[in-house]
This record gives C-alpha cells, sequence and structure tokens, in this order.
C-alpha cells in the first residue's frame, strides 16, 4: 500500500479486499477456499507471500496452502507446526488487535523450533517502520471471530509490497480479511462435512435398500418357515407376514395366516411354553395346528428385532418342521420302554412305573396321608394315554403317550415321588407331602380297603410248546397271550412282559376279593386253545398277587408277587396229582 493519508489509496485497498471476500465465497471445497484465502492475501492486501496453517483434529497445524513464491510453496505445503510451538508464537511479539507481530530483534528465538517457515536473512532497517526479511505477521483465525472462539487457523504473512510495516489501515484491512477468511473455511468445513453426511446417507440407504431385498428374498424363499409377528400391545404375536413354506407346512394361504398369531395355532398343551419364548426369545419344541386340524411338530426359535430408539419392535421367528425326528424319537423311545414282540411294557418299564408309586417311607396312622396336589399335579393312577397333571406328563404338561414314552415319564413321576425328602416338596418351599402313599393290603383281614394289586403271571406248559413246534409257534403264543391279558383288563391298568413266559399286571383299586376274580377272569382268557399255522395248542397260567406298598422297592414288590406265583403253581400241581 501507498501513502495511507491518501483517500483514494485507502479506497482502492478496501476494493481489494472486498474483492478478495468475494472470491472467498465462491470457492467450492475446503481446498479451493484454503488457496483463496491465501491469494487474496498477495492479491487483495500487498503482500508477496502468505500461507494458510490448518489446526488439524489433533491440534497440530499444517500448511494447507501458499501464495506468491513458488519455491516457497514446495517448501512449505504440508508440513506441520506443533500446537505448542504456535501457541508460543501467538504469546509473544506486539499485539495489533488479533493480529501477532513478532519483529526480528525478538524472533530470533523462533529460528529452531518445529514451526515451517521461508526466512532470508537482510540488513538491519534503514529506517524505524521498514520491514526486515526477519519480521514475522501472524493473523489468527477463530470460529467465533474473536480469540474467545477455537482457534480454527493462522495466516501468515511477509514482504509487503511497500516495503514498509503495516499501519493502522494495512492492519484493520488483514484483520478484517483474517474474520472473513474464518468464516469462509467454516462454511466450507461445513459444506464438506454436509456432503460427506449426505454420501454416507446414500450409502447407508443403498446398503439399507441392498440388505432389505436380501432379507425379503431370504425370508420369502427360505426351504423353511419364516413369520414376521408383533411384539407387545394389544396385536401382540399377531403375525404381519408369514412366507411361502410356513403357509405350505401349515397348509394355510398367506392371507388367512395374517388373522392368527401362534397362541392361536399352537397345542393348548404348549401355551405357556410358546409364551416363554416368546417373551424372552430363544428356542422351543411345539406343536401346531395345521389347516386339516392335525398338529405337526416344529423347532420355533424366535429373535427379538431391537429399534434403537423405541425398543423391541417385532419377532422374527423361525420354523422349521421337525416331524420326522419326533417320530423317531417316539419310536426310539417306545423301542426302549417295551417289548419288541409283544409291544407291552417292558421290564424296565414295569419297574419305572411300579416306581412312581412307591415312596422309600412307609405310611404313617392310617396308612395314607393328605392327598395334596402337588407343583406337577396329582400322582394317582396308570394310564396309557395321559394328559396335563398326570405323573407321566412331559416336561411343559404336554400329553405323553406312555406306549412311546413311558420310561422318560415314569422317571419324571419317579423322581418326584421318591427324590424329594418326606415332608418337603423337593425345593418348592411348602413343608407338606405332596404324596399319596400306596399302602399294600392286609391280606388276613378283608376290611373293604382297595390298593395296588400286582399279578405275576407265568404260563404253564409253554416251554414244551416251544421245544416241540419251535420258537415261531412259540412266539405266535407269546403275542396272542398278550393280546388276552390286555383285552381282559381295564383302561388304566398296565400289562407288561418281564421276560420269557412271564407277564405282570398293575391294576389299582382293587380290594383282595377283585384281585383274585381278576386273576380268575385272566387264567379263563388264556386257558382257550391258540391256534397256530393250522394247528391248535394250549397253555394255562398261574398267578400270584402281590400287593405293592410305600416302604417297600420294586423289586421287592414283584419278588413279593413272584413267590406267590410259585407258591399257588405248587398247590395246583399237588391238586392234579391228588385228583389223578
Amino acid at each position: 500500500m501507498e501513502t495511507e493519508s491518501e483517500p483514494y489509496v485507502r479506497l482502492a485497498t478496501l476494493r481489494q479486499v472486498h474483492q478478495a471476500v468475494a472470491e472467498l465465497n465462491s470457492a467450492r471445497s475446503l481446498a479451493d477456499t484454503l488457496q483463496t484465502v491465501a491469494e487474496g492475501v498477495v492479491n487483495g492486501l500487498g503482500y508477496e507471500l502468505a500461507a494458510v496453517n490448518l489446526v488439524r483434529p489433533d491440534g497440530d497445524l499444517v500448511v494447507a496452502a501458499v501464495a506468491g513464491d513458488a519455491s516457497a510453496e514446495a517448501f512449505l505445503s504440508g508440513r506441520v507446526g506443533s500446537r505448542v510451538s504456535w501457541e508460543r508464537r501467538l504469546s509473544m511479539g506486539e499485539r495489533w488487535g488479533e493480529l501477532r507481530f513478532i519483529p526480528y530483534t525478538e524472533g530470533w528465538v523462533l529460528d529452531e523450533d518445529d514451526v515451517p517457515q521461508w526466512r532470508t536473512a537482510g540488513p538491519a532497517p534503514a529506517f524505524a517502520d521498514e520491514w526486515h526479511p526477519m519480521d514475522r505477521l501472524l493473523a489468527p483465525m477463530y470460529t467465533a471471530g474473536s480469540a474467545t472462539g477455537e482457534l480454527l487457523g493462522v495466516i501468515s504473512v511477509d514482504r509487503p509490497r511497500n516495503g514498509r510495516r503495516p499501519g493502522a489501515w494495512g492492519r484493520e484491512a488483514l484483520q478484517m480479511y483474517a474474520f472473513q477468511a474464518a468464516i469462509a473455511i467454516s462454511n466450507a468445513r461445513l459444506r464438506a462435512n454436509m456432503q460427506r453426511a449426505l454420501v454416507r446417507l446414500e450409502r447407508e440407504q443403498q446398503a439399507l435398500r441392498a440388505s432389505e431385498e436380501s432379507f425379503r428374498q431370504a425370508f420369502e424363499y427360505a426351504p423353511s418357515g419364516m413369520a414376521i409377528a408383533e411384539l407387545g400391545g394389544e396385536q401382540h404375536g399377531r403375525l404381519h407376514k408369514a412366507n411361502d413354506a410356513l403357509c405350505r407346512l401349515l397348509g394355510r394361504p398367506a392371507a388367512q395366516m395374517r388373522r392368527y398369531s401362534f397362541a392361536d395355532l399352537v397345542h393348548p398343551d404348549d401355551v405357556g411354553l410358546l409364551l416363554r419364548t416368546s417373551a424372552e426369545g430363544g428356542r422351543a419344541e411345539l406343536r401346531l395346528r395345521r389347516r386339516d386340524d392335525s398338529y405337526i411338530w416344529v423347532s420355533l426359535r424366535n429373535s427379538v428385532v431391537a429399534d434403537a430408539a423405541d425398543g423391541p419392535r417385532f419377532l422374527l421367528t423361525h420354523v422349521e418342521d421337525i416331524e420326522d425326528r419326533k417320530r423317531h424319537e417316539l419310536q426310539l423311545a417306545h423301542r426302549a420302554s417295551h417289548d419288541a414282540l409283544t409291544g407291552l411294557p417292558n421290564s424296565a418299564e414295569l419297574r419305572a412305573r411300579l416306581s412312581s408309586r412307591l415312596c422309600s417311607r412307609p405310611p404313617d396312622g392310617d396308612g395314607r396321608a393328605e392327598a395334596v396336589p402337588g407343583p406337577f399335579g396329582r400322582l394317582d393312577g396308570f394310564a396309557e394315554v395321559v394328559g396335563v397333571g398326570s405323573p407321566f406328563g412331559g416336561p411343559f404338561g404336554e400329553p405323553v403317550l406312555l406306549g412311546a414314552e413311558g420310561a422318560y415319564a415314569a422317571d419324571r413321576a419317579h423322581t418326584l415321588v421318591d427324590d424329594h425328602p418326606a415332608g418337603t416338596d423337593g425345593g418348592f418351599g411348602h413343608h407338606t407331602d405332596h404324596h399319596v402313599h400306596t399302602v399294600a393290603l392286609d391280606e388276613d383281614s378283608d376290611d373293604g380297603s382297595k390298593g395296588l394289586a400286582v399279578l405275576f403271571c407265568d404260563l404253564d406248559g409253554f416251554k414244551s410248546i416251544n421245544d416241540r413246534f419251535g420258537h415261531h409257534t412259540g412266539d405266535a403264543v407269546l403275542i396272542e397271550v398278550a393280546r388276552r391279558l390286555t383285552s381282559g383288563v381295564r383302561d388304566g391298568d398296565t400289562v407288561a412282559r418281564l421276560g420269557g413266559d412271564e407277564f405282570v399286571v398293575l391294576a389299582d383299586g382293587l380290594g383282595l376279593a377283585d384281585a383274585e376274580d381278576l386273576a380268575a377272569r385272566l387264567r379263563n382268557a388264556i386257558i382257550p386253545p391258540i391256534r397256530v399255522d393250522g394247528r391248535a395248542v394250549r397253555v394255562g397260567a398261574s398267578f400270584g398277587i402281590g400287593w405293592a406298598g410305600c416302604g417297600m422297592s420294586a423289586d421287592e414288590v414283584l419278588r413279593s408277587a413272584d413267590q406267590r406265583m410259585y407258591v399257588e403253581k405248587r398247590s395246583r400241581a399237588r391238586a392234579g396229582r391228588r385228583a389223578g
């Protein structure tokens, strides 16, 4: 700038500053804005060299733009000065408003710090305000336009074209320019951040659309059933959507599925299990009702899909057909607990059922404790098919076919009875005896009491048939005897095969005379000839009647009935010899 007292010079300078500021606002990117800031100092404010030092995220300052000297630009661009060194500089020298002027007489202490600089030596000034090559003039830029804001960067200028240190007007112009430059840089950063955010948002939306499409395809074309259900509120469990595989599995169209919840379709005995699974997420095996009202076993897995703002929103349910596996499990359970030849419960199943009625503590007083329902239902009676509350119910109260899962059911019931010390309920916190004691009847006095009769049956003459006609005929005889025994007992009674030609009948609620009558009926049912391959063969049967009671083991009960059977067999043999 020339003589500052001349108004037309000031006006020309003001126009140059205005033009430089206008160019700041026309820059598009942050890099363009920084370079425009440096060039505006050279073109509009009359300095031969200018550098823009920008604060990085780590706090240090990097030379982001240089204008006025190609060699200086090549040397300085991209170099970094520490924040500590820059703060030292901004605290030194003379304060010209927001500017910092460090004369060459003080600046020599900065020659060895890490701030990038372009300096040349020169002679001492010839007059008071002559610019020295080692002088430094810094224009800080703040986000709030003043030192109260956050430091955004520093404009460093050198070599005024008039060779003089700037006067009041030149200082005011540089300070005003630095203020406008800070605004332009902040705006450029804001635009850059917005552009990056928009790009990121677009990418996220594209990824979301791709993810939604992938999910849709995976949902629709999954080989196993999938459903989306409401979580919480009045419509809890209502199906929003079901894929084709689930519709085929249940035999229902998609439009019809949307009218249901899984609670509408689940087997009544599995509702509790479903509700626990729906509330907590996880996996359960249960039965769902098909359109023809039949039930199919499925493995149901729930995933709670949550919204970061509003919490859980819906359940994603995966439904897998496990009907074949369940059928196979039932077959295996049946084989483990039933005789392969006759289909009757085997020895292990018989002992399990019998043990479920017995405990190690003999009954007190009148022989029967108070019948208080336990947490798993009543413990009275035997049945091939039992329902909820039965001792042979499954772990979630579902009906269990004893013929298929008898060992498991009886073991469960046995646990409820025998594994709990007398006077407790096995850890449920109530000191009451939930077990209904079984009392062995006194055979010497028939007072009309009822008990659990154990009829031990041994076939007479079977060995000779087996030896004479072969195992094929012997097996046919055993099958027919099993059929006749089963036909001669009540639905709630148990007929089991111990092995060989020995059978056992468990019949609850019988008196002494009732048991004798039952043994006689069964013996008479066995006596008629049995036809095998056109040949008629005949077997007899000896029965021993024992009575089960708490304080006895299953083996003790069976041994007692076995002994009575041999007594009865010998007495019948002696009677036959006397008659002959």
